[in-house]
């Protein structure tokens, strides 16, 4: 899948040396991610999914962190290295058409961390890796950041960026989505994905596809679509019957790992509105799956 935009942040100085210090956490292998019990089957409702590689639950070195680890691996206290001498390098490893640094410096012109804010910017250095590695394997080094790349591209044609000539544009966002939770097999994007199939606007008002897609985020440790899909299972919608056992070990496990950040709130919201309906008998069983299904995820 190609994206053809005429802008483009052409740059053109090598700093490789900088990615001597993250590549080895860069080029590690992904492992298989652990299998959790659940009811929502490749025969459920209506035609599956593409087929989707497995992807690794906790990915403490993969290619998001390492586009991070770059950045810090030059901060100040580090070796001498200013903001300003910061942001130089990763635009001359930008410039050379290295991801993991193009993917940074997004970041920062996205949210003005370090630079300007300057969300045209930003498009435009997400574009060029969506652009130049869409075939990437789907397994590969590169496999996290292009996918997020396609993500952030999704976001942006959802809402448009007029200062980058983007117009709002839904049709294209749920394509550059899908392309990053099919081929990809990217959690992030198969728990939107999950999200718009409740979406009369979006994929349609198809419970039951919506399960399915996040399940698939969910047994990668995708705590939101965890949580969604508990209450969407405890609730259950549409041809979608209720499993209020397993849809409370859902939110169960993800009420135990968003401690901490910002999803904390919402997530406990729902798992105590639920438990609040639940019979004792099926929170006790709850509790127990999700005792044996948060390890997997990294959970105390």
């Amino acid at each position: 899948m190609r994206i053809s935009e005429g802008r483009r942040v052409l740059l053109s100085v090598s700093v490789a040396a900088l990615l001597i210090a993250v590549a080895p956490a860069y080029a590690q292998d992904k492992a298989a991610a652990p299998r959790p019990p659940a009811s929502i089957g490749d025969d459920a409702g209506a035609a599956p999914p593409p087929p989707i590689a497995p992807a690794p639950v906790i990915e403490p070195a993969n290619a998001i962190d390492a586009a991070q680890a770059m950045a810090s691996a030059m901060d100040g206290a580090g070796g001498g290295v200013s903001a300003q001498e910061q942001v130089l390098a990763l635009t001359d490893a930008a410039d050379a058409g290295d991801p993991m640094a193009q993917f940074q410096l997004g970041l920062m012109y996205e949210s003005g961390e370090g630079v300007t804010q300057d969300k045209a910017k930003a498009f435009n250095l997400f574009s060029e890796i969506a652009d130049q590695h869409a075939d990437a394997a789907p397994r590969g080094t590169e496999a996290d950041i292009v996918a997020h790349s396609f993500v952030k591209m999704g976001e942006y044609y959802r809402d448009g960026l007029p200062e980058a000539g983007v117009a709002k544009d839904e049709g294209t966002s749920i394509k550059l989505l899908l392309h990053a939770a099919t081929y990809f097999g990217d959690a992030d994007a198969q728990f939107r994905v999950g999200e718009l199939y409740l979406d009369k606007a979006g994929l349609g008002d198809n419970p039951m596809q919506s399960a399915r897609w996040l399940s698939l985020a969910a047994r990668k440790g995708h705590v939101p679509a965890q949580a969604r899909l508990g209450d969407l299972l405890f609730n259950g919608q549409g041809d979608l019957k209720p499993n209020q056992i397993e849809g409370l070990m859902w939110l169960s496990v993800a009420d135990r790992l968003a401690v901490g950040t910002t999803d904390a709130d919402w997530i406990s919201d729902l798992l105590n509105s639920d438990m609040s309906t639940a019979a004792p008998d099926q929170r006790k069983q709850a509790a127990d799956m999700a005792d044996q299904v948060a390890t997997q995820f990294g959970a105390p």
